[in-house]
């Protein structure tokens, strides 16, 4: 790809500008029933919407139904989903396997508080995937990555937690900290602080995380002879999803688990966006570097809230007996575990995956084949299923670099995709497309077009 001067769109270049204004328009006249339901939420649902992530400019998008690798929204207008629920859709929307499974197990009941035989063929099929031998189950990421820092902290008896500048790893306090800091807060490369992500975590518990760059194993390294005997572990995502994708460099997974070993500190691996997408053992399969512990939810149950933890037979043990109680009602409801059976069992197999990766490849070269001809600074990114365009002209290696890029073009990519029929996240800065199961190749080049179609309004003005 050709080489450019500068990494960004001027700022003062009214262009996109006048291309956002002129796809939002367009947006909102395509979407009056998501209009008015957004007035009408406003009244009850705090915000207008179920979760802070699903407000959007210039407005939520309310959804109708999804069917294999296509959603439609209230209006009636239909997308090729690659959004896939943040990453949850891997498997399609009504894929037939999964609502065989969900069907019949409605039938029979779907909450007992009791565990079921499918628990157990879930945690078996896990353990084959990932190389770690006991499971247990929740219901979120948030609460798989929570459990996993309680267990770091009560097997070491050490209270302090590394974490990675930029890194998502759910809403819990622990982890709440410098997940996406301002560019003024964020402190030294080498030394960043660690800066609240929320309202409502206490100083206390901030100061309970060291903060490190991604990337870096000088900078874990230094933290652990910093706070010698403090440091319960690090969890990481192995390849980070919360600032585009950002891949890890050749043994950067593999030093890390040494580092942290040789000062008597555990890693966990947040494979919560990861975990299936990448492959069926995630980067801890095709990586070849098994942590203490991994994090799963997301794509894991089909559609269905479920989360799990995986871990070494010593630090499990701690909760085989009681040493630590992880628990919740609907740990391993019997409608989550069914949908999850079916999923590893009967969707994720070996052609599943071939079948994503010759879509992966399609899209890659469709949309490179775009930059290249408008000769843009940009490059596209892929790890498995996932994928997103930087728009930025050579790689990232960590939240910082990734700060440099201009929001503008993601939103304006973000548009110009919905108006074309591709339904995006809305962070379109942060977040990634995700291929289904259930995609075709017309789905793929749908999204292609979508990107032609933004290169050629943004060439004329970017910079060269």
């Amino acid at each position: 790809m050709t080489s450019t001067t500068s990494p960004r769109l001027a700022p003062t270049d009214s262009t996109l500008d006048d291309l956002i204004a002129t796809e939002s328009d367009i947006f909102l006249r395509r979407q009056p029933e998501s209009r008015s339901l957004h007035e009408r939420a406003r009244k009850s649902l705090a915000g207008g919407a179920t979760s802070n992530w699903q407000i959007a400019e210039p407005q939520a998008v309310w959804m109708s139904h999804g069917s294999g690798s296509k959603v439609y929204d209230v209006d009636g207008a239909e997308y090729s989903d690659f959004h896939g629920g943040y990453g949850v859709s891997l498997v399609g929307h009504t894929h037939p396997a999964v609502v065989a499974a969900v069907s019949e197990r409605v039938r029979r009941g779907t909450h007992f508080a009791q565990p079921t035989a499918d628990a157990v063929a879930v945690a078996e099929e896990l353990a084959q995937r990932f190389g770690l031998p006991q499971w247990r189950f929740a219901n979120s990421g948030t609460e798989a990555t929570m459990d996993a820092v309680h267990l770091m902290r009560a097997t070491t008896g050490r209270d302090l937690l590394l974490k990675v500048e930029g890194c998502y790893h759910g809403h819990h306090d622990s982890v709440q900290v410098s997940v996406a800091p301002e560019e003024s807060e964020v402190g030294p490369a080498d030394r960043p602080l660690g800066v609240a992500a929320n309202s409502g975590i206490p100083e206390a518990i901030r100061d309970l995380v060291v903060v490190v760059g991604f990337n870096d194993l000088a900078a874990v390294e230094r933290a652990l002879r910093d706070h010698p005997g403090q440091i319960a572990g690090m969890i990481v995502e192995p390849v980070m999803m919360n600032a585009g994708i950002i891949h890890s460099d050749p043994g950067y997974l593999a030093g890390l688990r040494e580092i942290l070993h040789a000062h008597g500190a555990l890693l966990t691996f947040d494979e919560v966006k990861t975990g299936l997408t990448t492959g069926p053992g995630g980067i801890t399969a095709s990586s070849g570097v098994t942590p203490d512990l991994v994090c799963l939810a997301k794509a894991l149950g089909g559609g269905t809230p479920t989360a799990a933890i995986g871990g070494t037979s010593e630090l499990m043990g701690w909760i085989d007996d009681g040493r630590y109680e992880q628990c919740g009602t609907f740990n391993g409801n019997p409608l989550t575990m069914a949908a999850t059976r079916a999923v590893l069992t009967e969707v994720l197999v070996p052609e599943a995956y071939q079948h994503l990766e010759r879509l992966r490849i399609r899209l890659q070269n469709g949309i490179e084949s775009i930059i290249d001809e408008h000769e843009l600074p940009w490059h596209v990114v892929t790890a498995g299923a996932k994928g997103c365009i930087t728009f930025l002209p050579d790689p990232i290696r960590n939240f910082r670099d990734f700060l440099r890029i201009d929001d503008r073009l993601g939103h304006a990519h973000w548009l110009v995709q919905h108006n074309g029929g591709v339904f995006l996240p809305p962070w379109g800065k942060i977040e990634q497309w995700l291929i289904s199961v259930q995609h075709t190749d017309d789905d793929v080049d749908r999204f292609i077009t979508n990107v032609a179609n933004l290169a050629a309004r943004v060439t004329p003005f970017a910079p060269r």
